[in-house]
């Protein structure tokens, strides 16, 4: 496919970056898992999440329209942006398939878009497991690949697995009236990450070229126990008992990974 297309009027593709981001915790008391809880909260609440969606905007170079921010009660916190059209300073879309910036001002032509972030903590009473998991969308109209914004927002999130859905919808005319279904070359998801990150990550593609359907499976390769354990030291812990700890934990990683229980 070529790098530019001559288009009659808008290009009215839709792409669409979905992403669930986990971190993963062994909190054993009840008082170390609502300290968790408490923590996640604090971390992710509704004004740093603002903050980390103004950042993609800015990554895109869109408007921002609108903000609605909610913290929840007990727990959780939702933000969606509505953001408008940039004119491109030079024309020309913005779709390698490369990484995008930590982060740089990419300036795109967008209409009708949004991001959205939302996200859920919950812990297991009786496991000692808590996981945070945050639900990512960005959606765009217009020249650029929200894909661009995907190496931030991992960086963005301690993320120990994550699952990376890209959808481009509809089409685009060209001068001629043939319709275009996609107006970028992509061959994996992972290409729009950095070396860094792809070493540090266990990834797995899911992809159905000819619908224009991508999705990557993302965990974290390297273990720490001192990483995972909240409330004490992972070198207080009895042997044995850090042993069963980290079991638990990787089982729980390997089936957020693979989407099923394991036996």
């Amino acid at each position: 496919m070529e790098t530019k297309l001559q288009l009659h009027g808008f290009n009215n593709l839709t792409k669409s970056l979905s992403f669930n981001i986990y971190d993963i915790c062994y909190a054993q008391t009840e008082e170390q898992r609502e300290a968790y809880i408490d923590y996640i909260d604090e971390m992710y609440n509704a004004e740093r999440l603002t903050q980390i969606l103004t950042d993609v905007v800015k990554i895109i170079g869109a408007n921002v329209l609108n903000i609605a921010r909610q913290d929840y009660e007990p727990h959780g916190a939702s933000v969606t942006m509505l953001i408008a059209e940039h004119e491109l300073s030079n024309g020309e879309p913005d779709n390698e398939e490369s990484p995008g910036p930590l982060p740089d001002a990419i300036v795109a032509h967008l209409d009708k878009s949004h991001v959205t972030v939302h996200t859920y903590p919950e812990s297991h009473p009786y496991e000692g497991i808590s996981t945070f998991r945050a639900d990512i969308d960005v959606s765009t109209c217009g020249l650029i690949s929200p894909l661009k914004v995907l190496n931030y927002l991992i960086h963005s999130f301690d993320s120990d697995v994550v699952t990376v859905d890209y959808r481009v919808r509809g089409f685009t005319r060209d001068v001629d009236g043939t319709k275009h279904y996609i107006d970028h070359d992509i061959n994996s998801i992972q290409n729009y990450l950095t070396e860094d990150t792809q070493n540090a990550y266990q990834m797995i593609d899911v992809n159905v070229y000819q619908e224009n359907l991508f999705h990557t499976k993302m965990m974290l390769k390297n273990f720490n126990l001192d990483n995972y354990v909240f409330g004490v030291n992972a070198s207080d812990l009895d042997p044995e008992e850090a042993r069963s700890i980290e079991e638990r934990l990787k089982r729980e990683m390997l089936e957020m990974f693979y989407s099923r229980n394991l036996e």
